[in-house]
């Protein structure tokens, strides 16, 4: 499985026109600024427009021009150079934000969009599964996120108080 050849044809994807933006989230995301954990896909968010005929996205497009060029269709995945890619338009303003904040990462030579530490973390802190607990804690205790600008990302997006009320169970002092 090779993660670089996924962003290649993430890449050329946006080149010929058929995304408007993305960035790379979820866990694969993190694995850009903290230690790789085990996960079963890339999720990569995508700027969508919904056209004014149809009240529906669609990712037909996208479908179709990856299994033109040997994308196979596994449920809501279409698998990629061995990895099961997940396309997801934004669910909230906070990723909507994160997906115009992005950052591009170097990755063996080829430029990546990914989602930044501080919008990562505020969005497993909005999420809240357990694993996104655990993956925010990583990244308070890895020192990987600038706190004043992940703080001034959680007030914008009305997320203090879970922040608070996460560190007051998480950490006996405040990071």
């Amino acid at each position: 499985m090779n993660i670089q050849s996924v962003i290649e044809m993430i890449n050329q994807m946006q080149k010929d026109g058929v995304i408007d933006n993305y960035a790379i989230g979820g866990a694969v995301g993190a694995t850009f600024y903290l230690e790789p954990v085990s996960t079963l896909d890339v999720d990569i968010f995508i700027g969508v427009k919904a056209s004014p005929d149809h009240a529906l996205i669609s990712l037909s497009p996208i479908y179709d021009y990856l299994k033109a060029r040997n994308g196979v269709i596994e449920g809501e995945y279409i698998i990629l150079a061995g990895w099961p890619v997940q396309f997801l338009p934004p669910t909230s303003p906070l990723v909507e934000q994160a997906l115009k904040d992005a950052v591009t990462i170097d990755v063996g030579g080829t430029p990546a969009r990914v989602f930044s530490a501080e919008y990562l973390a505020a969005i497993a802190l909005q999420t809240g599964r357990a694993k996104d607990k655990a993956r925010l804690l990583q990244f308070v205790e890895a020192d990987a996120i600038d706190m004043n600008r992940f703080e001034t990302i959680l007030a914008r997006h009305d997320l203090t108080e879970h922040w608070h009320k996460f560190r007051n169970l998480f950490f006996r002092e405040s990071p």
